[in-house]
């Protein structure tokens, strides 16, 4: 029997909980296993000691859902164009994976058929007996009711305002205050918790704990250099000098001119502005200027340069501050708006660095949206080393993005700008090649970054194999072709059965762009992924403007039509060197330095036509 959580909410209000806590189990709560730890203190990071008297912390749980991959199945069935299931027309059932394999008169596939929040809610809800335990376990250690909410539909607890002493008991932990050396950035974390053994099968992660998140170091730092040169672009795509834009002589940058001639959305008007939008996410203080963007919209995009703006939400303490704009800020905005203007443009500031993670603060305000304010695509720029963070925690965080696909959100992450690695030594004196997080997560759209035309991989393009997450299902027909080409070269320093990254790719080398005024030029895939969000933002335009549901999850449409290239400008050239090696290579299909390849917008919506 399945038992909402609002009514386990109404339970503990009767008391009945309190009389199921008060039976003779207590002792349990006293046999504790680790949950996970490191064997040292993270690399940069060092103690400071205890946190002064009366610090608290706010704790944040992650249940185990009654419906076992009830989420992965939902995106599967919803992301997939030949997914076989089936959905009424005019109803959804309560229970959305019943196989309704109904005639076409009476129901549609459940492709597109993507979830409300109250939907998903119902599937991620823990089962009584987990809330049961847990709420008997926060009784056992002092926890007043008061202080418990939930959030993500019931999936995740927050335990408000906890002193670090109680924590400590409740976790097995040691928290105390540490600094980063290279940022001076503080945060309260532990090396190791665990929980009571009771516990583990029905708590998938608790935070902060063991997530040394170092806020200065997520955002991939783009290199970027002022630009000498003329600002003005080609007034018509046909007048564009390819060789002179994409010299690698210094002659000229590329420009969103060049960017909307090379990726074939030059033609398109976008229709359906009052029921699509585009979000940008900031981290870690990031700021965009209007000013800078109205310049940069004067001279790269001049329809929008009157009236190109955006909206800017503030998210846990975020922080806006127009007058000191961030490179990474100004380059994220700037190009998701010349991209898909005059498509709506919400940058959502997040705080958080001090906190769980800012990913986490993000996400449960994202999942908390009413549908009509959800974005439908979002671009992010920022990432960290996967192996730096726990494992728990990691596909904790990736779930929850796979709930933002099955609301119908499109999410991209850039791969990262060090090749296979810069520094590949792990915590155990092993080289392994390095991936970033959340790229690496298989419910996510990675984007790597190419240069020149025609074009090649770009050589700072992060790409690889996770170690964390296995290789999805939509891989299989792509991965292993590239493996085979690549033979038993570097055997032992990736993970031939893990997730590979990236998916997609966009330019990445010499964009131009505004900063306080001044024009630069720019390499990172922080260049590419906005790029990459602002087509994609136009293909859910379209879809919206025929009346169609938005794309949501990529990863299951573009794998099963990229294979064959169709709507994909394949890169087989290029190569990402790092950790003292040439890195993968560019190849014909997938490969772990451009994925399937860039976006030609105009043959993919020739595609979505026969969706």
């Amino acid at each position: 029997m399945f038992i909402h959580p609002l009514s386990v909410l109404s339970v503990l209000a009767s008391g009945v909980l309190d009389c199921l806590a008060a039976m003779p189990l207590e002792p349990r709560w006293h046999d504790v296993r680790t949950k996970h730890a490191w064997g040292a203190v993270p690399e940069h990071w060092e103690t400071l000691g205890h946190p002064a008297a009366g610090t608290t912390i706010d704790l944040h749980i992650a249940l185990e859902p009654q419906r076992k991959n009830a989420v992965l199945d939902a995106l599967y069935e919803v992301s997939y164009p030949r997914s076989p299931k089936y959905v009424f027309l005019h109803h959804f059932s309560v229970y959305p994976f019943t196989d309704l394999r109904l005639c076409p008169v009476g129901g549609r596939r459940r492709y597109g058929a993507h979830l409300s929040r109250e939907q998903l809610a119902d599937i991620v809800a823990p089962h009584l007996d987990t809330l049961t335990l847990v709420n008997s376990w926060l009784k056992h250690h002092g926890v007043h009711r008061s202080s418990v909410s939930q959030s993500h539909g019931g999936g995740w607890l927050t335990v408000a305002d906890v002193p670090i002493s109680q924590a400590n008991n409740m976790l097995s932990a040691s928290y105390q205050l540490y600094r980063h050396a290279k940022t001076n950035e503080t945060a309260i974390r532990t090396i190791s918790y665990g929980l009571p053994v009771e516990l583990h099968s029905h708590v998938k992660s608790v935070a902060p704990t063991t997530y040394f998140n170092s806020p200065g170091m997520l955002r991939h730092a783009p290199r970027s250099r002022r630009w000498a040169g003329t600002m003005a672009a080609p007034a018509k795509a046909a007048s564009i000098d390819l060789g002179r834009v994409l010299s690698r002589d210094g002659v000229g940058p590329v420009t969103p001119s060049f960017l909307r001639w090379l990726y074939n959305t030059l033609g398109y008007v976008p229709a359906a502005t009052d029921r699509n939008k585009l979000g940008v996410t900031g981290l870690i203080g990031d700021s965009p200027s209007p000013v800078d963007l109205k310049r940069f919209m004067t001279e790269y995009r001049a329809d929008g340069a009157e009236t190109a703006t955006f909206d800017v939400v503030l998210i846990n303490g975020g922080g806006y501050d127009p007058n000191t704009p961030s490179v990474e800020g100004n380059l994220d905005i700037q190009y998701a708006e010349a991209m898909a203007f005059p498509t709506p443009l919400t940058y959502y500031s997040t705080g958080g660095g001090s906190g769980p993670d800012p990913y986490l603060s993000w996400l449960n305000f994202m999942l908390s949206l009413d549908d009509n304010e959800l974005p439908r695509t979002i671009s992010t720029s920022y990432g960290g080393h996967e192996e730096a963070i726990p494992l728990d925690f990691a596909e904790s965080a990736c779930e929850l993005f796979a709930q933002l696909g099955v609301r119908g959100v499109s999410v991209l992450f850039s791969t990262g700008d060090f090749g296979v690695g810069k520094d590949c030594t792990d915590r155990s004196g092993n080289v392994r090649f390095r991936t970033m997080f959340p790229a690496s997560c298989p419910w996510v759209t990675s984007v790597g970054g190419t240069m020149d035309y025609p074009e090649v991989g770009a050589s700072m393009s992060g790409g690889g194999f996770s170690n964390y997450f296995s290789r999805p299902a939509y891989q299989d027909g792509a991965v292993p072709t590239y493996l085979e080409h690549l033979g038993g070269q570097y055997d032992g320093l990736y993970n031939a059965n893990g997730r590979g990254i990236p998916d997609i790719s966009a330019q990445a080398y010499r964009c131009a762009f505004v900063h306080r005024k001044e024009v630069y030029a720019i390499d990172g895939t922080s260049c590419s992924v906005p790029i990459a969000a602002g087509i994609v933002s136009l293909l859910n335009d379209y879809r919206l403007s025929k009346g169609k549901t938005p794309l949501g999850f990529l990863n299951y449409w573009l794998y099963d039509y990229g294979i064959a290239d169709l709507g994909l400008n394949d890169i087989t050239s290029g190569s990402n060197p790092g950790c003292n090696t040439d890195g993968f290579t560019a190849s014909t299909g997938w490969d772990p330095v451009t994925g399937l390849g860039t976006l030609d917008f105009a043959e993919l919506q020739k595609m979505l036509d026969e969706l």
